[in-house]
């Protein structure tokens, strides 16, 4: 919360006169914000609860909007997403130097965890996933050198499977291979690169079969293993819940993305939860037209950027919830629609 204050402080303080830009996904954002504060005052969950977090989902959106006079459709703010989040990771591996028994933890099955500030296996290897995936694509798209993306990408892979994060990993590896198919049309190195990642799965799925499934499975038994670790139950008993029309419709508020004290591990379905289908559908269309956008404009390094963004938060939002409030998931696709804005031509 500390942060976002800051951040909002900083936007202000570099736009004082407020100028913003137009921008369809800002605009759908702030509708699902509506929608939230509508269902939220209905609920009268007070300012600790849903109230609270619409607040902060209000200064989250207000500080995307003044950042918008800065968005020009380049692989600037890819860098600076790269830059962020890199400087989050390095507190990871600081703390893994310096406290090696915390920042693996038997309580997360040795997996790794933030030590010096805190962070739990998924987020590390999601903050990994996207600054390995998006400077490998602009490696792809030759906007970096061989020797920035070995120092960036290669230890941000190793801290991915560090995590032992199959949402990231999986997320990772197809939005890479997505953003590399928008670049074969106008760059031979991301055709090469296509070509080998086919061959390398083939081989992989030959000879590594059982080592990968293990790898996947992390010990689970096969009944754990087939409703994802116990989500599918939490999913069919959300769904089964009886509702209002109320709750059906704008849902019952901003929470802690749970339902009856378990975690929901769903973005669409904590969408559905706490915003109801209103919100489910303002979700649908804003990543609708982020991957139109993305479709239509001709390919680009910051339209491949932007694809790798919106494909790895789809697959990520199966198992991850923070497509209706602030999160590393907006942010991600602010990032992506940051890139896809017309660029303005200069006379």
């Amino acid at each position: 919360m500390g942060s976002l204050v800051a951040a909002f402080v900083l936007a202000l303080a570099l736009n004082p006169r407020i100028r913003l830009r137009p921008n369809a996904f800002l605009l759908m954002l702030s509708l699902l914000l509506v929608t939230s504060l509508v269902a939220t005052v209905q609920l009268e969950t007070g300012v600790g609860g849903g109230l609270f977090r619409c607040w902060r989902l209000a200064m989250f959106l207000a500080t995307l909007w003044l950042l918008t006079c800065w968005w020009d459709g380049t692989v600037a703010f890819a860098r600076y997403h790269i830059r962020s989040y890199a400087a989050v990771l390095v507190t990871v591996v600081l703390g893994l130097a310096v406290a090696p028994g915390l920042a693996m933890p038997e309580t997360y099955g040795g997996r790794l965890t933030g030590a010096i500030w805190p962070l739990t296996p998924p987020q590390v290897g999601q903050y990994a996933a996207v600054v390995a995936g998006l400077t490998l694509v602009l490696w792809l798209a030759r906007r970096t050198d061989h020797r920035s993306t070995l120092a960036i990408a290669v230890p941000a892979l190793v801290l991915v499977f560090m995590s032992y994060t199959r949402t990231a990993t999986l997320g990772l590896a197809v939005a890479l291979v997505v953003a590399g198919i928008s670049l074969a049309l106008t760059t031979a190195r991301a055709r090469r690169f296509i070509a080998g990642t086919a061959a390398a799965a083939t081989l992989a799925a030959v000879a590594f079969a059982p080592a990968i499934e293990t790898w996947f499975r992390r010990g689970q038994t096969e009944e754990n293993f087939a409703n994802l670790t116990g989500r599918q139950k939490v999913w069919d008993a959300l769904l089964a819940a009886p509702r209002s029309p109320s709750e059906l419709w704008f849902g019952v508020g901003l929470g802690n993305k749970s339902f009856d004290g378990l975690p929901i591990d769903s973005g669409w379905l904590a969408v559905y939860q706490e915003q109801g289908l209103i919100g489910v559908g303002i979700v649908a269309v804003f990543l609708a037209t982020l991957l139109a956008v993305a479709f239509l404009r001709p390919p680009s390094p910051a339209r491949a950027c932007a694809v790798f963004l919106i494909v790895y938060c789809l697959i990520a939002s199966y198992t991850e919830v923070g497509l209706g409030d602030a999160s590393p998931y907006l942010l991600h696709l602010a990032a992506a629609a940051s890139l896809l804005v017309p660029r303005q031509e200069t006379t």
